[in-house]
């Protein structure tokens, strides 16, 4: 079983959501559907952007974690520099 961190991309605006879970695909439908959390309800035209796969739990949980600050933020713009600039 794997872990999926992701970032999804609202297509209305272009704001950015950072989670993990299970199954991926779910997960994906429920923010899309109004039923994931608070800040996806709000917004229903979502696409991901970017994904990483664990076999440990913890492993993801840290890791969604990081890409929530900071320095996870600049990592992320200059993982996906190309997909910015396009």
């Amino acid at each position: 079983m794997f872990y999926y961190v992701y970032i999804l991309e609202s297509q209305l605006d272009g704001t950015w959501y950072t989670g993990f879970t299970k199954n991926i695909k779910q997960r994906i439908m429920h923010h899309n559907s109004g039923k994931g959390g608070k800040t996806t309800r709000q917004k229903k035209d979502w696409k991901i952007i970017y994904c990483e796969a664990y076999l440990n739990k913890e492993d993801a949980f840290g890791r969604e974690k990081f890409l929530k600050g900071g320095s996870g933020k600049k990592y992320l713009k200059k993982q996906l520099k190309n997909y910015l600039a396009t």
